[in-house]
């Protein structure tokens, strides 16, 4: 069976955290690889990333934490490392980050390839290493073949695997894998989905990290105005079909952006298993 993995953001409060236990409950169903947990902005939602990552790892279920160095000293890094190994954790996933506005840069590290080396000459082979690229460019690279660049010198630096920002292209996907293969990057390159539920959510995310609506998908979306129900039918026959083609392209798995809700990762899953 494909390999799962599963996004899961830190709840804000009290009745947040309640709905997120109920979703991964429903969620385990899919027998998840592992389950990661996102970072805020300069560190910002660490005591609530760790919580989470410790409630999914009691669950039974291996969990990957969210890490940015943006800001931060190596002293803090490592720090941080050893609460993570102290509480189980194998994998993380390791970021630049942003920082919250207001800030100014400071810190021990500009690029998420100095992380990755950090957590390497630190920890040796304890944590497995994920990293981020972008099939369809970064928003802030100065050009394509830069963005390639910085993710082959993130694995080189130690990365064991990849996941990727969202996308609705295949295309974007295969060809950035066979550009990366031409830089010598040999490790996994996980696709990240999003289920499409909200079309005004997903056009404002998708306008501040830069992936990209194709034209005939956001003209749908805008033609349904309100109507929640078709929006979600329509997004799942987008994204399953997307699945498909991904799976049939030989991807090496699929990591789902949950939003912290189950209905549509569940229901992507399903339709996959019946197009089989």
């Amino acid at each position: 069976m494909l390999p799962i993995s599963l996004e899961f953001f830190p709840p804000k409060t009290p009745e947040g955290a309640d709905k997120l236990r109920a979703a991964r409950k429903e969620l385990y169903a899919l027998q998840p690889e592992f389950c990661s947990v996102t970072y805020g902005a300069g560190g910002s939602t660490h005591t609530g990333t760790f919580t989470t990552v410790g409630e999914i790892l009691a669950e039974g279920v291996p969990a990957a934490s969210h890490f940015s160095c943006i800001g931060a000293t190596r002293a803090k890094v490592c720090d941080q490392l050893a609460q993570l190994r102290a509480m189980g954790v194998k994998r993380v996933v390791a970021l630049r980050g942003d920082l919250p506005s207001g800030y100014g840069i400071g810190g021990e590290f500009q690029y998420a390839s100095e992380l990755v080396e950090c957590i390497r000459s630190e920890c040796g082979n304890e944590f497995r290493i994920e990293v981020a690229c972008y099939p369809e460019v970064h928003p802030q690279a100065k050009s394509p073949q830069a963005d390639l660049q910085a993710f082959a010198t993130k694995v080189k630096a130690g990365a064991d695997s990849a996941i990727t920002q969202y996308f609705y292209n295949s295309d974007a996907y295969f060809r950035f894998v066979e550009e990366a293969r031409k830089l010598g990057v040999k490790v996994p390159i996980v696709p990240g989905i999003m289920p499409i539920t909200n079309s005004s959510q997903l056009l404002r995310f998708s306008d501040s990290c830069g992936a990209e609506i194709p034209r005939w998908v956001r003209l749908r979306l805008q033609s349904f105005g309100d109507d929640a129900k078709s929006i979600r039918a329509f997004g799942l026959d987008v994204v399953a079909d997307l699945c498909e083609r991904l799976i049939r392209g030989g991807a090496p798995g699929l990591h789902f952006y949950t939003m912290n809700q189950s209905a549509a990762t569940l229901a992507v899953a399903r339709q996959i298993s019946a197009l089989r």
